[in-house]
């Protein structure tokens, strides 16, 4: 008999805040001093992300289709191993399982087999009295499952929350605590569910203040009390080397995908290849360019390749080594996004290349258990072999392969054969050991069919650098060109709500000071606050028009470089300096992301937007970091990362001597008319600048608009800003999508269309005024910029393209 005191953390439904109050629950009672495992019942694999940040330990995962009811107990043991607590975070509603199933796979059936005691977590934020009725009724409903206390969420007063704590005292439950309205803290959503916690720069921070919020708000000892009461277990931990045979000898590396892009996997999955005697290297697909060492086997979980294609394209040397490896037959095995990985492309942009198939972005999710069939002996199994598992994308890929990994309701599914399995299907090798075994078995056995030391030659364009003087026409157009009376502006992208009245209000304020010298030296200091820099490291400007033209002006530029298509005032002041700049032009077939060594050696000077306008692509940091180097010069427009959630890839607070990035405040904020901007970078660089501006550039207007949006209260409301400008840019882009219409994959708030020739006059005269392409570098009259704007006057544009259509 194995003692373990627990709890499981349950709601009524989805969306009561399960992950918030059980990730909570997990962060506070580990800073409190206790060793706490968390589990999540069910496939899901973004929730066990955010348990391992709270309690640093993997999070697991307590699923019976996956892995057998029989194996439930002894995993909840294997995880919980050195813990004197463990939290598991329930699925959807407290009885909701496997459709058809009765009940099978639910909260309620795991915490039925593993003698667990239930906490609900339940959102009260709609009823005040009728909620004791729900929960007498969640208690009644299956007496075999021990509901031992409740924790009220969303309440929206004190008065409130006691109307309905009055209430639950006839059901004879306890109330642990109340969660507030504001009180949570929940992670953003993205069309598969929680972003995970390895992709939010802030997860950790969040988790601090969530921690400090559910030890004030939840009483943690009559918690610790009910988790005491749960019975001993009768069962041993389940033990990785039990289930799988290792060879006497060598120790072959088994690569595994991780990084922010390969998120999705279980953490038995790796312990199980380490009990076969394999040394698991994790690699990430968007920096390292290179296999591990000694790699004889690849391992491609889950993750969102679709929402870092940019970034794995833009990555050619590995993408060049991983197909090298699949092509030696190398013993590959990938799940869902590993499986997108594999393939050409995906959304257009070249991937590995290894499948013959093209992946693409679809409106419809696909969620459900599988039982799925080897069809021939292959990689994952003998034929016949039936194995469970899950799918969770809202991507296809087409054309399916004659070689198929399985069979699923008779039909062929994925890619397989003796040395590759590429697939939809999630499985969890726990309840599945013949599949790590005979893949472990393939890796010992690895010899290369031909040497992957010289990587096959990948589809790519050699480094296109053009003289201004091949294209000089149309770069002083800008979108407010486009703007005439009756036209609904896509042109312009100013973001389309209101000021904050915080920004109105200290815009008035500066008439005040309008009858003295402006002096920009608070706005800089404000500022370098908010970056994290020295004030001697900002320089205010007026807009960031004004810091292109002294950039131009601070040096006798041998060779000038500018990374097209981009914003075109680069070209411009360079030009008024008396430079001839040369172009860059990424590659549309790549998605205009910006290879490295496309860059010339000798280049002194190397401007480049990111997120890049028009093309709306965010730029990986360390590409951008890759081609800055002594005697060089990089300046970085991010006149548009204010825009992008947690401002992903932005170098602002990256010090080195010869970086400059560029802010303008004109976007989000929508003051255009106060050209107000600022450059960081090194005090040096900055006095060779300042050395030719003029005295008094920065308005009174411009400081108090720099000074009011550096605030904590500012930061805030931009975090909600971009939070609404993805939200409205997915209508775009999803409908785009729908219509046929071939867009750039967007970080920005405007999105780089093809829509044909003609199409922009045609937009035109149907009332509606969009971006024109054709005097950015690169691109030509066949595509157009459209600018995010609210989802009722985006579907009003779509109908019209859909009308209009069609668009090629």
């Amino acid at each position: 008999m194995v003692g373990l005191p627990r709890l499981v953390i349950a709601a009524p439904a989805s969306g009561h805040g399960k992950t918030t109050v059980a990730t909570g629950l997990m962060a506070a009672l580990s800073r409190a001093g206790h060793d706490v495992s968390g589990h999540k019942v069910g496939p899901d694999y973004i929730d066990p992300g955010y348990h391992a940040l709270a309690t640093g330990k993997p999070g697991r995962n307590l699923d019976p289709h996956l892995v057998g009811e029989e194996r439930l107990v002894p995993l909840l043991l294997h995880g919980a191993h050195g813990a004197d607590l463990a939290i598991i975070e329930g699925v959807m509603g407290l009885y909701d399982g496997q459709i058809g199933g009765e009940g099978f796979a639910s909260t309620a059936h795991v915490a039925t087999v593993t003698r667990t005691p239930v906490v609900l977590v339940v959102d009260i934020s709609h009823a005040s009295r009728s909620i004791a009725a729900l929960v007498q009724g969640m208690v009644a409903f299956d007496p075999s499952v021990r509901i031992v206390g409740v924790i009220l969420n969303k309440a929206g007063s004190p008065r409130h929350a006691g109307e309905v704590v009055s209430a639950l005292e006839s059901t004879g439950l306890p109330v642990l605590g109340v969660l507030q309205r504001d009180d949570g803290i929940v992670a953003p959503s993205r069309h598969l569910g929680l972003v995970p916690a390895a992709e939010r720069d802030d997860a950790a921070h969040a988790l601090d203040r969530l921690a400090a919020q559910i030890a004030e708000k939840i009483d943690l000892d009559q918690l610790l009390a009910l988790a005491r009461s749960a019975p001993d277990l009768d069962a041993e931990p389940w033990d990785a080397t039990r289930e799988i045979v290792a060879p006497n000898e060598g120790q072959p590396v088994v690569a595994m995908a991780g990084g922010r892009a390969f998120t999705f996997r279980y953490a038995e999955t790796e312990e199980l290849l380490r009990a076969a005697g394999c040394d698991v290297v994790t690699f990430d697909p968007l920096a390292d360019e290179a296999l591990p060492e000694r790699t004889a086997g690849l391992y491609l979980g889950g993750g969102f390749p679709e929402v870092h294609a940019a970034a794995l394209s833009a990555n050619t040397p590995l993408r060049a080594a991983l197909r090298a490896a699949v092509d030696s037959d190398m013993p590959t095995y990938a799940e869902c996004a590993g499986l997108l990985y594999l393939c050409r492309s995906v959304d257009g942009l070249p991937m590995v290349g290894a499948l013959d198939a093209e992946a693409v972005m679809t409106p419809r999710l696909t969620l459900s258990y599988r039982t799925a069939i080897v069809p021939t002996d292959q990689l994952t199994g003998v034929a016949g072999t039936r194995v469970t598992g899950h799918e969770f994308h809202r991507t296809t890929v087409t054309p399916s392969s004659a070689d198929a990994a399985w069979l699923v309701d008779g039909q062929p599914h994925g890619f397989g054969s003796s040395t590759l399995h590429a697939s939809y299907l999630h499985t969890h090798w726990a309840g599945h050991p013949q599949m790590a075994q005979r893949f472990a078995d393939a890796v010992h056995a690895y010899v290369p069919t031909h040497s992957v030391i010289e990587p096959v030659e990948m589809t790519s364009p050699g480094p296109q650098v053009l003289s201004t003087s091949s294209r000089t026409e149309g770069l002083t157009f800008h979108g407010d060109q486009e703007l005439s009376d009756g036209l609904i502006d896509f042109a312009v992208n100013i973001h389309d709500d209101v000021r904050p009245q915080w920004l109105d209000a200290a815009l008035r304020a500066s008439l005040d000071d309008i009858g003295a010298y402006p002096h920009a030296a608070a706005a800089q200091h404000a500022i370098a606050q908010r970056h994290g820099r020295r004030t001697d490291e900002v320089l205010a400007t007026a807009g960031a028009a004004e810091a292109f033209g002294l950039i131009a002006r601070a040096r006798a530029w041998r060779r000038p470089v500018v990374v097209h298509p981009q914003f075109t005032e680069p070209d411009v002041a360079l030009a008024a300096a008396g430079h001839q700049p040369e172009h860059v032009l990424t590659d549309p077939a790549n998605g205009f992301v910006l290879d490295p060594a496309q860059i010339p050696d000798d280049a002194d000077l190397v401007m480049i937007g990111n997120p890049t306008n028009p093309t709306s692509v965010l730029h990986p940091e360390q590409s951008l970091r890759r081609i800055v180097r002594p005697g060089r010069v990089v300046v970085v427009d991010e006149a548009f990362m204010d825009s992008v959630p947690d401002e992903r890839h932005s170098l602002a607070a990256i010090t080195d001597p010869g970086l400059l990035v560029v802010r303008s405040l004109t976007k989000l904020w929508s003051i255009p008319g106060i050209r107000a901007g600022y450059v960081l970078g090194s005090p040096q660089l900055l006095a060779e600048l300042k050395a030719h501006q003029a005295p008094w550039s920065v308005s009174s207007a411009a400081i108090a608009a720099m000074i009011a949006t550096a605030s904590p209260e500012a930061l805030a409301e931009a975090a909600k800003r971009t939070t609404k400008i993805a939200q409205h840019r997915r209508v775009l882009t999803d409908g785009l999508t729908e219509l046929g219409i071939h867009h750039v994959p967007a970080a920005a708030p405007y999105v780089l269309a093809k829509v044909g020739t003609g199409a922009h006059d045609r937009l035109r005269a149907a009332g509606y005024a969009v971006r024109r392409a054709d005097t950015f570098p690169g691109l030509d009259e066949t595509w157009v910029r459209i600018a995010v704007r609210r989802p009722d006057t985006t579907r009003k544009l779509l109908a019209t393209l859909q009308i209009e259509g069609p668009w090629t």
